[in-house]
């Protein structure tokens, strides 16, 4: 038996009020749910969604035919897992840094949010940053992973497995977590518009 999704009216008002903005507007709009501007300009090009599904399928296929370049794009527009309980804008990359004041606030808000859970004790936040610079050291980017609802520990072992990773390999995990964040965040604009 086939259940019938329910899409509240008010998201699809904001869903149909975006496909009718500007393409510029529309792009710097959603740029904070992924941080490539590539990313935002293709989702964009492929208006009108007549429902949110079709923006999330849109959204996956743009983001999994970007070249690297812009996937390092999306990964730059994040703070360093753990670094979100303090000043947040000093863990951004210059490129981040170089995206509108509107989407670095979002994406720092939506970073600190999703990092919630990891309750750091100054013990996890110094065990986080050194496994951090290591795996900047090894792999040329931030780790990157969707961490709704996982604790500092939990992350910190994941980043511990992903180290053993070759580089391509781990490119490919960080693309995936970025899809998943970015699927995430998609859901949180279209609610809260």
């Amino acid at each position: 038996m086939m259940t019938e999704t329910h899409t509240p009216n008010s998201t699809l008002a904001a869903l149909q009020n975006w496909n009718h903005l500007d393409a510029r507007i529309a792009a710097e709009t959603i740029l904070p749910c992924n941080g490539s501007r590539a990313w935002a300009a293709g989702v964009v090009a492929l208006r009108p969604f007549e429902t949110p599904e079709a923006l999330f399928a849109a959204a996956d296929s743009v983001w999994l035919a970007l070249p690297e370049s812009d996937w390092q794009q999306a990964f730059d527009s994040h703070p360093r897992i753990g670094e979100h309980q303090i000043k947040a804008e000093t863990a951004l990359s210059p490129e981040a840094k170089a995206l509108s004041p509107e989407a670095v606030a979002q994406s720092l808000q939506w970073s600190s949010a999703e990092q919630s859970a990891a309750q750091l004790t100054a013990g996890a936040q110094t065990a986080l940053a050194a496994a951090n610079r290591e795996y900047e050291n090894r792999f040329d980017h931030i780790f990157l992973v969707c961490a709704s609802g996982k604790s500092a520990a939990g992350m910190l072992t994941i980043l511990q497995r992903r180290l053993t990773n070759d580089p391509r390999t781990e490119l490919h995990e960080s693309a995936e977590q970025q899809r998943q964040i970015t699927q995430l965040r998609l859901r949180k604009w279209l609610a809260a518009s």
